[in-house]
């Protein structure tokens, strides 16, 4: 246990200019005292760990030290090569530059594991992109993926329903969603964080103006919330609708899980036929129903009437269509 927090203190440190012993404790779940210890006996060790005394002090590495890859083991050493998304390095422009840092690595791993790349890509794989949707790589990644990397802002033109609209960016982290790519930005002089369809640019021009970036903006958490209030934002109509013990279990494959989760959550106790009734956001009556008829005979809706006698319509022309 104590040999790999060593290693993962030397690790931290090498990745930069210098730790506090609260940053280092911190990362590696010890006390302050813990720290010492262990950068003490780095030190007798042999690997050069220089406390700075002082309020800005810390700890470092002196004269350039570098240790090898040699403390990975077979699982450590597979997962490092699986952390890589090959199409989505390919789309933004990293490709070269993501193969020639496989090869260093691999070639600072011990010779037992230098087959760990193609044991892992021989056994995992990512498919982003939905079934029956035709990629596309918006022509103008790779210039806001450069963008991102050197945190410089950028003149961007996007569509806009029927216009075309130009806002100054900083452009914070690129997530690709389904196939599709986003930019999360904030709006120059604005403050406020935003997200925008990298297809929908129509053009992006970078200058040598660097932001300077929130360090405490956290893009897993930001697209989560966002995701969230956008799945929300767009569900603005009810269905009344009653589901059989069968359409139940369906209901969250169909329409929007966590909307049909609360809803089943919420229903009253089963009728008779052991059938539920539930109150669903839906995102209009057209899209309730394309969703709500692939659940066939396991659902009635009960409102509203239009869409009511919509499928009442359906049914009679089912009827016809098998009464031979």
């Amino acid at each position: 246990m104590r040999a790999a927090r060593l290693i993962k203190m030397v690790l931290l440190l090498q990745s930069r200019p210098s730790m506090t012993a609260a940053e280092l404790a911190r990362e590696l779940e010890v006390s302050e005292r813990t720290v010492t210890r262990d950068a003490q006996a780095l030190s007798e060790a042999g690997v050069p760990v220089y406390a700075d005394r002082g309020r800005a002090g810390g700890y470092r590495l002196i004269g350039g030290y570098r240790t090898r890859l040699t403390g990975l083991a077979r699982s450590e050493a597979e997962a490092l090569f699986l952390s890589g998304v090959p199409g989505a390095l390919r789309e933004m422009g990293l490709e070269d530059a993501a193969s020639a840092a496989r090869l260093k690595v691999s070639a600072a791993l011990l010779p037992s594991l230098r087959d760990a790349s193609r044991t892992a890509a021989q056994r995992f794989h990512l498919d982003a992109p939905n079934w029956f949707r035709e990629p596309g790589t918006p022509g103008l990644l790779p210039a806001v993926a450069d963008a991102v990397w050197d945190d410089r802002r950028i003149v961007a033109r996007y569509r806009r329903g029927q216009d075309e609209v130009e806002r100054e960016l900083e452009p914070y982290g690129l997530v690709l969603k389904a196939g599709v790519w986003y930019l999360c930005a904030r709006v120059a002089g604005h403050g406020s964080y935003r997200v925008y369809r990298i297809d929908r640019f129509t053009a992006v021009e970078a200058g040598d103006e660097r932001f300077e970036r929130d360090e405490e903006f956290d893009l897993p958490g930001f697209w989560d919330e966002r995701a969230e209030q956008f799945a929300r934002s767009i569900l603005r109509a009810e269905v009344v609708v009653r589901v059989s013990p069968d359409g139940a279990r369906r209901l969250p494959y169909t329409v929007d899980p966590q909307s049909a989760r609360e809803a089943l959550e919420s229903a009253g106790a089963p009728d008779g036929d052991e059938w539920v009734t539930v109150t669903l956001p839906v995102e209009s009556e057209e899209v309730a129903h394309a969703q709500l008829a692939a659940l066939g005979p396991e659902a009635e809706v009960l409102a509203p009437k239009a869409l009511r006698a919509r499928f009442a319509s359906d049914a009679t022309r089912l009827a016809a269509l098998y009464r031979s």
